[in-house]
């Protein structure tokens, strides 16, 4: 009689831990397909490895898809709605023109759907294709556990104030990082994801002309002749080994050659440069970091039951049952 009661009082308890973990979170788990599509982490894994072994560049465009959809309503995928008569999606928003790896997630989902129709979402597609894009190109693995609903809402106008912007200081970083539950480790750790990919001019002219202290001298007359040459469209590498992941990006800050306002702010401000210094110096604690941040983000405001649902086709929201 007694162990019931024990049993009883535990289950309680569980009860209330998953209340005060909040929404969301209690839904994920490693095992989540375990049983409608056990295979699901292999397809992933296995089309991203191929796409990205095809086009290096893609593990930074399959990395900041997952980052600009967690970051405007959660992880909820979101980013990938295409826009509709009269209603401008995500992914059409300024912030968001350059983003890439569409295609990818597309592929993903074709198959998924072909092996386990209506199971898999393409806000967990997102995080796992995240996480192998980064370990393709010589990031660390992290668990990815799995239950994202797809949300239904998609507005451009969401992305403006929900974005970090190439312009913030590390105050304001540390502000925008926190109002999602990070930390100032998490913002620095996150922010190291820009060692891999690009920036398109616009972005970083400011900096050329406006930030010299803090910018070296021959970087900054490299950057200004891409830009007169190439324009707009031009763009610059975040760092020297931009198809890599590795913590060479830190390195850069310390020499004052960040690329963006928001990078070299990170050196630059007391708050943060204890981080970078200790980040370019010890990679494999860069690299613990940015799986505990990367943690943590694939589980911003997740969506549950009614408030999601299991999308066929991940650029366009079900069609009503009735």
């Amino acid at each position: 009689m007694g162990a019931v009661k024990n049993l009883v009082k535990l289950l309680i308890l569980v009860e209330v831990a998953v209340a005060l973990a909040g929404p969301g979170v209690a839904a994920l788990s490693m095992d989540y397909y375990g049983m409608n599509c056990p295979f699901a982490e292999y397809i992933v894994r296995n089309i991203v490895g191929e796409a990205v072994m095809g086009d290096p560049t893609l593990a930074a465009g399959l990395l900041r898809l997952h980052f600009h959809d967690c970051f405007v309503q959660g992880c909820d995928a979101s980013v990938l709605l295409d826009s509709t008569p009269g209603s401008k999606a995500e992914k059409d928003a300024l912030a968001n023109k350059s983003l890439r790896g569409f295609e990818v997630i597309d592929k993903i989902k074709d198959t998924l759907e072909a092996q386990c129709p209506g199971v898999v979402t393409c806000a967990d597609i997102l995080a796992l294709a995240a996480r192998d894009a980064v370990l393709m190109v010589g990031g660390p693995y992290y668990d990815v556990p799995q239950g994202r609903r797809d949300g239904r809402r998609s507005v451009d106008t969401d992305t403006l104030t929900a974005l970090p912007s190439p312009f913030l200081n590390a105050s304001a970083l540390i502000t925008l990082f926190g109002t999602h539950g990070f930390n100032v480790q998490d913002m620095v750790a996150l922010s190291g994801g820009h060692t891999l990919g690009v920036a398109h001019c616009p972005s970083f002219t400011p900096r050329l002309k406006f930030e010299a202290s803090t910018l070296d001298a021959g970087f900054a007359s490299s950057l200004a002749a891409t830009c007169s040459k190439g324009g707009d469209s031009a763009s610059a590498t975040f760092d020297r080994t931009s198809t890599a992941f590795d913590g060479v990006y830190f390195k850069e800050l310390q020499q004052r050659r960040g690329l963006l306002s928001s990078d070299q702010t990170l050196y630059e401000s007391p708050e943060t440069q204890r981080l970078v210094n200790m980040f370019a110096m010890n990679q494999g604690y860069f690299f613990y970091a940015f799986t505990q941040g990367m943690g943590k983000m694939g589980q911003i405001d997740l969506k549950e039951g009614d408030r999601g649902e299991v999308r066929k086709s991940c650029r366009v929201v079900n069609k009503p049952s009735w």
